[in-house]
Parts: C-alpha cells; sequence; structure tokens
C-alpha cells in the first residue's frame, strides 16, 4: 500500500470527487495552503487527515510536506485537487512499488477540457513525477512551478490520470495563468542571462521529461514565440485533430504565452511602466561645472 497526499487551494469544486477517487488507499492526507472556501470543510467529512500550511510555493510546498507530514507507508503519491486516482493506476503503482529498483515514477496526465480529452495538442504522453519513496525526492522550485530532485533511478507507469484543467471555468484559469505568466516571465529572463539549450537532451534526452524540457529552454530563445507554439501544437502536434475544443486549447496556450513574453520584456525594461529610463550612478568625483547642490542630491527637485 502506498499513501496518496493531495494537494489544495480554494478546491471546494473538486475537493469531493478528487478524495473519493483516492479513498483507494487507506492513508489519504489533504495538505490545505490555507483555503478560504469550504475545501476544508468538505475534505473533513471524508475519513482523510487534513493538514494546513501557509503556500510559499509549489516547490517548497511539497517538499515541506513531504518532510514535515507523517505519512503511513513507505511509498507515497502526490495527487492536485483537478486530478483523479483511477484505480488501473491505482494497481500499478502497487505492483510498481512491490519490489522496486526505482525510488521514483512517472506518470502522464490526460488533459480533459471542454469535455474532451486533449490528446494531441498537450504532447500526450506527458509525465509528471506523482509516485515517490520516502527521502529520496525532494522539489525545486521552477517558474511558476517545481522540478523535482531525485536520489536514485526513476521509472514510467503505462496507466494515466485524467486532469480537470479546466474544472473552475475559464475566468480562474486566466486568472491562474495570468499569476503563472509573471513566475515564468521571471524564470525566462534568468534563463536567457543563465541558462543554455541542451542539445543532447533535445534530440537524444533518455526520456520525455528530458526532451521536453530541453525543448522549453529552447523555445525561450526563439523569435514569435507565441505563434510558433501555436503553429506548433496545432499542425506538427496535431491539435486540429482534436477538434474545436483542441483549437481552443492551443490558442489559450498561445495567449499564455505572449503574456509570458509581454512581462519577460517589462522585466528587461522597467522604463516602460512609467517613462524614465534607469539613470547610471553619478561619479564620486565632483564635477566643477555642475552646482555643487545638484551633486549632493542629484534628485532632489
Amino acid at each position: 500500500m502506498f499513501s496518496i497526499f493531495i494537494l489544495t487551494y480554494n478546491e471546494e469544486i473538486d475537493i469531493a470527487a478528487c478524495i473519493e477517487s483516492a479513498l483507494l488507499s487507506d492513508d489519504v492526507i489533504v495538505v490545505d495552503s490555507c483555503s478560504s472556501d469550504r475545501t476544508v470543510e468538505i475534505a473533513s467529512q471524508y475519513p482523510v487527515r487534513v493538514v494546513q500550511h501557509a503556500f510559499e510555493s509549489h516547490g517548497k510546498q511539497r517538499t515541506w510536506m513531504l518532510e514535515n507530514v507523517a505519512y503511513q507507508h513507505e511509498w507515497a503519491y502526490i495527487l492536485e485537487a483537478d486530478e483523479r486516482m483511477t484505480a488501473a493506476l491505482f494497481q500499478e503503482c502497487l505492483e510498481a512499488i512491490q519490489p522496486s529498483q526505482n525510488v521514483a515514477y512517472y506518470a502522464a496526465e490526460r488533459v480533459m477540457f471542454m469535455g474532451t480529452w486533449i490528446r494531441r495538442s498537450t504532447q500526450f504522453p506527458r509525465y509528471q513525477l506523482r509516485l515517490l519513496q520516502r527521502g529520496k525526492v525532494w522539489f525545486d522550485d521552477y517558474g511558476h512551478t517545481e522540478r523535482e530532485v531525485v536520489d536514485g533511478p526513476t521509472g514510467f507507469l503505462k496507466a494515466t490520470y485524467p486532469h480537470y484543467t479546466c474544472s473552475k471555468g475559464l475566468s480562474r484559469w486566466i486568472e491562474k495563468h495570468n499569476r503563472y505568466s509573471t513566475d515564468e516571465a521571471r524564470e525566462t529572463v534568468q534563463q536567457l542571462q543563465v541558462g543554455t539549450v541542451a542539445w543532447r537532451e533535445l534530440f537524444f534526452g533518455e526520456s520525455e521529461v528530458e526532451r521536453r524540457r530541453a525543448l522549453k529552454d529552447l523555445s525561450l530563445r526563439m523569435p514569435f514565440r507565441p505563434l510558433v507554439r501555436w503553429l506548433y501544437m496545432v499542425f506538427v502536434l496535431g491539435g486540429w485533430m482534436d477538434g474545436r475544443a483542441g483549437l481552443a486549447w492551443c490558442t489559450l496556450q498561445a495567449f499564455y504565452e505572449y503574456l509570458i513574453v509581454l512581462k519577460a520584456r517589462e522585466l528587461e525594461h522597467p522604463e516602460w511602466l512609467n517613462g524614465v529610463s534607469p539613470q547610471p550612478l553619478l561619479s564620486a568625483v565632483p564635477n566643477p561645472d555642475l552646482p555643487q547642490k545638484a551633486m549632493e542630491n542629484p534628485l532632489q527637485g
């Protein structure tokens, strides 16, 4: 058996269905980021434990959870409120951990949008680390989300899980991705300044995770990123075959990419905000041609 963690913040719409899917395990823990809606009230009606911890970031929240919340079993699965555990995935997890040479496993999501599985334009199978052994996995922050740090070999599960990414409506999705784009813009600026493209992983990566991350690093350096992403998703990945929902999904993702590009440029050009260019510091050597008062306080009107 393995424990299941459910991460929540204002998830009153999804939490009941998520918990009910997770009750295949005998140890379910809801880790709530101090929700202001009925999330905790609803979760408390089920035979689960509820722990609250103020949210700092996705990586810190996961690491805090694994290091500070007691769980019964040697293995744990991380589930988010808009995701569901399935019987097939649960059974494969049980088989994977007994015995296992790996210390963690990746599972692929099935993005559900407008009542449809968006199979092609979401790069399916797109893997996330979900099943992990105690003391072998930590998380660091990366952009708006996190990246895992694993002490040992990893594996990939065949069973997938549904991810209802827009279960709270388009307004909530747009609000959330507006916040995400701010974090991604900061990460973009940092990567452009000090990062590199992992060309070997891009073409010869051993897993989908390595290739996808290298592709993202490359995409940060491409001109017309939003348009390129839309064309890539629609025609290269085949998003047009996902129907009306697929085209809407591709357009939303391109819009999200455009927000990141604009916010990154804004960070690089703060003068856009108020029309004032950053000024270099005045030399410490006084200029005899300038009034002494101006030298002492050049910003005073």
